[in-house]
């Protein structure tokens, strides 16, 4: 009778700070391990290809999908695979802040601003209708809509957690964004000579379609360092946009689920702590409070958190469930991609 309570009292006794770290640590070690091989794997394309068409960070969420499919992680990895997938990607997407400059950004001119803007809120618009038409769930047309309007999978990955996304959707939507974006690299440099782009039309074409920044910088090597420049500040000011899309999202995402509930929200449970330290770090960093020199290294560590939060997420995905939607999401994804250049290059022959 004794040893009952003993042994109930011991199993009713919480957890302490040491041992929930301890709990945390198989699970991370692992998906730094496949985040490691990921990076390895880019390094092997930049010294054979000068830069990396697939990205450690999709080649992170494919080899954990491949190690998933045959092998399913017991309890004992669980915790540490759902903190990288949810806090290491919030601290990465809060650091993302650092290496904004509003006043670089405002200094490339109103029309262009506004021009970026415009895009950006139409095409969001237009993507998540098609994804809706198609049949797609919203959470997985809202992370379409986004990745292909903003800046491809951090864009995906900052608005995942805000709509309570699940590994499936987010391992879809960055699956089948990330072979179109390499497509995108390989393909839009043939466009320079078929629709006579000058340097600074072809920058903007790839700012505004091209999804993340390292292939922005692949895309435009061929026409010269003005496309690669102009292509950068236009990808960059696009990045911005992230900002008042995930404050707008979650906003709407705590009026809805306060729809239920009459007691009042405050304002830091309808703005995510860490898109306030993405706008804080955006702020000092324009104010040079935040140096120059401290932005690589905050970008490198950005970088790789982000990478082992993709190798988390592709360790909790189900590869069935991906081939349920396989077609529907290419099908988004693609029509989606395809109005998105169309508005584009509409817009590249207005700025002659």
């Amino acid at each position: 009778m004794a040893d009952n309570k003993v042994s109930s009292s011991a199993g009713a006794r919480p957890a302490t700070p040491a041992s929930r770290i301890a709990a945390l640590i198989p699970g991370i070690l692992l998906c730094i391990g496949v985040a490691g091989i990921s990076a390895s794997l880019e390094g092997v394309e930049r010294h054979l290809f000068a830069h990396p068409y697939v990205e450690a960070l999709v080649m992170a969420i494919l080899l954990g999908m491949a190690v998933r499919s045959f092998w399913k992680p017991s309890q004992r990895w669980q915790a540490g695979i759902a903190f990288s997938a949810k806090q290491l990607l919030e601290v990465a997407v809060m650091l993302l802040g650092a290496s904004i400059s509003f006043a670089a950004i405002a200094a490339s001119g109103i029309a262009l601003l506004a021009s970026i803007a415009a895009v950006v809120v139409i095409a969001l618009a237009v993507s998540f209708s098609l994804s809706r038409l198609l049949g797609l769930g919203t959470r997985l047309s809202i992370l379409i809509a986004c990745g292909n309007s903003i800046c491809g999978n951090s864009a995906i990955a900052a608005v995942a957690p805000i709509i309570g996304a699940d590994s499936d959707e987010i391992a879809s939507s960055i699956s089948f964004t990330a072979i179109l974006g390499v497509m995108m690299v390989l393909g839009l440099p043939l466009l320079i000579p078929l629709l006579h782009l000058s340097a600074t039309q072809y920058g903007i074409l790839a700012g505004l379609t091209v999804y993340a920044v390292p292939q922005v910088l692949a895309a435009t090597l061929p026409a010269g360092l003005v496309s690669t420049q102009i292509g950068t500040l236009v990808k960059l000011m696009r990045v911005l946009m992230l900002g008042p899309v995930v404050i707008g999202l979650s906003l709407f995402v705590s009026r809805r689920g306060g729809a239920q509930k009459k007691s009042s929200v405050g304002f830091f449970r309808l703005v995510p702590w860490f898109i306030l330290g993405f706008l804080a770090l955006a702020t000092l960093r324009s104010l040079e409070v935040v140096p120059i020199s401290v932005v690589s290294p905050l970008t490198t560590i950005t970088g790789f958190l982000t990478v082992v939060s993709m190798a988390a997420l592709g360790l909790g995905v189900d590869v069935r469930v991906l081939a349920n939607v396989g077609g529907r999401v290419t099908a988004a994804v693609t029509l989606s991609l395809m109005l998105l250049l169309a508005i584009s290059i509409g817009l590249v022959h207005w700025f002659k």
